[in-house]
């Protein structure tokens, strides 16, 4: 498996041909586990994440915290979301650390072309999550 950076090599290029010429930022996050942030012109209060492993790599979107939830519907956004998982493509709904996110995950060998176009839907599939369940949230 080549390391993550090198797989993502002009991945702001792709990822901005896929979505209709915006404007891309990668900004590598240093750590342990190499993560880079992908920063999409007009989104940028929704940027992906990228990491990987030896199986997989993972793009993940936050889109708000616990805090953020009418606590009086939070049952019904948990419904809500198990009901929306199936029908929203390439994506899923998960929780990590009390912040709700969407995730997608490709193969480890996955080309750049895949992972732009994979970052490309997350990132659409967010704008429209935050359309269709905003009423759950303060």
């Amino acid at each position: 498996m080549k390391p993550l950076l090198d797989q993502l090599q002009g991945l702001d290029t792709l990822i901005s041909q896929a979505m209709g010429g915006l404007s891309v930022q990668l900004q590598p996050i240093p750590g342990d586990v190499p993560v880079v942030q992908v920063t999409i012109d007009g989104r940028q209060e929704l940027p992906i994440f990228l990491t990987g492993s030896q199986a997989q790599i993972l793009c993940m979107c936050y889109l708000w915290t616990d805090d953020e939830v009418k606590a009086e519907r939070r049952t019904e956004l948990l419904g809500c979301l198990l009901d929306l998982n199936p029908s929203v493509p390439l994506s899923s709904f998960g929780r990590v650390d009390g912040r709700y996110v969407l995730f997608g995950a490709l193969s480890a060998d996955a080309r750049a072309e895949d992972i732009a176009q994979d970052v490309a839907v997350l990132s659409d599939n967010a704008l429209d999550a935050l359309d269709a369940l905003s009423e759950f949230l303060n």
